[in-house]
């Protein structure tokens, strides 16, 4: 990036990716930040994304931002059902920012390996950004559709992101896997059980990969620079949960037994008032709200008995060349929850 000041509008910024991104382009000289979620908080702007006239209202002021990140997300019951809704937040921000903004330079598009189908079934390893596209729906490659269209004779250029799954310590988020284990694993130490993979058989053998969100904030600004490129971003190395998960449960001293298939997002939800409990007893700072948010999330990732890769050398071959060790981000991940007096 060269030396010109940036002003970027980070939109989710109160996810796992949108906070880790704030927090590391804050360390970064010649940019100013602006943070948008439907919450608020201090840096942000409160607005509603999925309502036109308040994202127009609320964006058609911010005339000098250069770049926007977007990696907004709203949950839906099913893949249809995700379709509209955020393809419709990323049309609204565009709508409202690009006539705003008239310096403005790129678009930044957080995606994931849905590209690719990987959450319909065992698709093909590693998988590659030019990979052949797959039946819809598919909210990802409905964004980056709208912004090639979008992007056609302008000024501005597009970027396409995609990590696999992202390791961060944002609490209240629906896809936050190393919360959902720390709190399981706290959960069953309280109750004085071993730690059981509770995925489905296959999944505690299958060769995966995961994305530390730090790394991934790092990528996302290198990737700025990029004329509409997509890169697959990940750490750089594989793991099998039958290696990683007894490591796991030496860290929170517990015991390893057999995996047992087991929905966490049904065992897990009569768990509050233990969970209240175990607040009280050693002087935890947040609700069971704040930390049982991602247990369907935890579910679908522990349901993957078919490997999950993606080809990571085109960021590399352009020039970012960072990595961090899967198993050392979830251990730093787990110091972190408990530093901040979210798990014993």
């Amino acid at each position: 990036m060269n030396e010109e000041r940036k002003v970027a509008l980070v939109a989710g910024a109160n996810g796992v990716i949108g906070k880790n991104l704030i927090e590391y382009l804050e360390t970064q000289s010649g940019w100013r930040v602006i943070g948008l979620s439907r919450r608020g908080g201090p840096g942000q702007i409160a607005v509603d994304l999925l309502d036109a006239d308040d994202t127009r209202a609320k964006l058609s002021g911010l005339d000098d931002v250069t770049h926007v990140f977007y990696a907004a997300y709203v949950d839906k019951p099913t893949w249809a059902e995700l379709v509209a809704p955020n393809l419709a937040m990323l049309t609204n921000l565009v709508d409202a920012i690009e006539p705003a903004a008239s310096g403005l330079r790129h678009i930044s598009l957080m995606q994931g390996y849905k590209v690719y189908g990987a959450h319909l079934g065992p698709f093909k390893t590693p998988a590659r950004e030019d990979d052949a596209g797959h039946m819809p729906p598919e909210f990802n490659v409905d964004q980056q559709s709208f912004l090639e269209r979008r992007q056609e004779g302008k000024a501005w250029t597009w970027s396409a992101i995609r990590p696999s799954v992202v390791g961060g310590t944002a609490l209240g988020n629906p896809m936050n896997l190393a919360l959902a284990i720390a709190v399981y694993a706290s959960i069953s130490k309280e109750l004085g059980l071993p730690l059981r993979f509770p995925g489905k058989p296959g999944a505690y053998d299958s060769l995966l990969e995961m994305t530390d969100a730090g790394l991934l904030a790092k990528a996302t600004v290198w990737a700025a620079d990029s004329e509409n490129e997509a890169y697959n971003i990940a750490n750089g190395d594989l793991f099998r949960w039958n290696d990683l998960w007894p490591r796991i449960a030496r860290y929170f001293e517990l015991e390893v037994a057999p995996p047992l298939p087991m929905s966490l997002d049904a065992v897990m939800a009569d768990k509050e008032e233990l969970w209240t409990s175990i607040a009280a007893k050693y002087g935890l700072e947040v609700p069971y709200s704040a930390v049982s948010s991602s247990w369907k999330f935890a579910d679908f990732v522990f349901g993957w008995d078919y490997d999950m890769f993606a080809d990571g050398s085109k960021a590399r071959r352009a020039g970012f060349h960072e990595y961090i060790e899967t198993p050392g981000m979830f251990f730093r991940l787990f110091d972190e929850f408990r530093k901040a007096k979210v798990i014993p």
